[in-house]
């Protein structure tokens, strides 16, 4: 490794976490990386422990600040975090991600390799109990979450969009930071505006994160149901960004739902329909829980279930009012091509 790298920010979003807060930034702390670095924490609101250890970690090392994010929102902390911070190089972590060794050393070559705006990598889901291991079999599946390189893996090359993050400093202050009305889905539509001014994103899979899936049936009803309603307002902000990846769930819970309808009204031959989604998740769930303990390995449907129900709910349901909202909010792109001038 060269004697000297660039400097880092490295830039943290939390709210209740205390279960896992120390643990992140520990991960941090101890990178294989030769740069300086300075760790942002923007606080919001929490109800646990969270102000408390973060007050411990920004006594036990300089590197450590914190910010305050009273609207205790997701990107309204990562563009406090953003200003707060100091370096050309900014890197997106959660309160419950754990970075690999070598994650930011790696990043920072792939920008220079690649003339990325942002590069991310594989968002590794594990669990700490059996429901955990079969929502990160789930989240790790083709059948749970469709063919998003950043959570089943790939070849490296450009993507729409990436987990997490590593820009270039510049890229964000050219896009303006993130849109602070997109409660969720902040990360693709900042990577949509990226790339709409020329900028490239860049997914490796020589780049992991540990996830720490979310511990309980409602918390990831709740987090892929808002997934849902915030993609279907990033495609009625950003007209063509949707794919057939992102209508898979709500069509799929349309199927379901006039399935039992016909069944229970009409013919018994509705009940076909959902009872063969039950099958194919049953089925599709028995590689996807390779390894896993049994208890785990009979969650997996479960879990594979909450996630595609709730997103396609959330996304169904997401009202056109609120994505005349954020529109409302819209502010003129700016064009740039990233190899030349604004």
């Amino acid at each position: 490794m060269p004697a000297q790298q660039p400097a880092v920010s490295v830039i943290m979003p939390v709210l209740n976490e205390e279960r896992h807060l120390r643990d992140s930034v520990r991960h941090i702390l101890g990178q294989e990386y030769a740069g300086e670095m300075e760790v942002v924490i923007a606080l919001g609101p929490s109800k646990d422990r969270t102000d408390e250890i973060a007050a411990e970690l920004v006594r036990e090392d300089p590197r450590v600040v914190t910010v305050p994010n009273p609207s205790g929102r997701t990107p309204a902390a990562l563009n406090a975090a953003i200003k707060a911070s100091r370096h050309p190089i900014v890197v997106r972590v959660d309160g419950h991600g754990m970075l690999s060794p070598n994650y930011i050393a790696t990043a920072v070559r792939l920008l220079e390799e690649t003339g990325a705006q942002n590069v991310g990598g594989i968002m590794h889901a594990e669990g700490e109990n059996a429901w955990e291991d079969a929502v990160a079999a789930a989240m790790t599946s083709r059948l749970g979450v469709g063919n998003a390189a950043f959570h089943t893996g790939g070849k490296a090359g450009p993507a729409d969009t990436v987990y997490l993050g590593v820009f270039r400093r510049e890229a964000l202050e050219l896009a303006g930071g993130y849109n602070e009305e997109f409660i969720r889905a902040q990360d693709w539509e900042l990577n949509f505006r990226i790339r709409e001014a020329g900028g490239l994103i860049w997914f490796s899979p020589e780049l992991k994160v540990q996830y720490r899936p979310r511990p309980s049936v409602r918390a990831l009803a709740k987090q892929y149901k808002d997934y849902g309603r915030w993609r279907h307002v990033v495609a009625r902000y950003h007209s063509g960004s949707i794919n057939l990846r992102y209508l898979a769930s709500p069509t799929a819970l349309c199927a379901i739902a006039a399935g039992v309808v016909v069944g229970a009204a009409v013919t018994p031959w509705g009940f076909v329909v959902p009872a063969g989604y039950l099958a194919a998740i049953t089925v599709g769930s028995v590689p996807a829980g390779k390894g896993l303990s049994l208890k785990a390995r009979a969650q997996i449907p479960v879990a594979m279930a909450t996630m595609h129900m709730s997103w396609g709910f959330g996304f169904l349901t997401s009202p056109r009012s609120l994505a005349a909202k954020v529109i409302a909010s819209r502010r003129p792109a700016v064009q740039r091509d990233f190899a030349g001038e604004v």
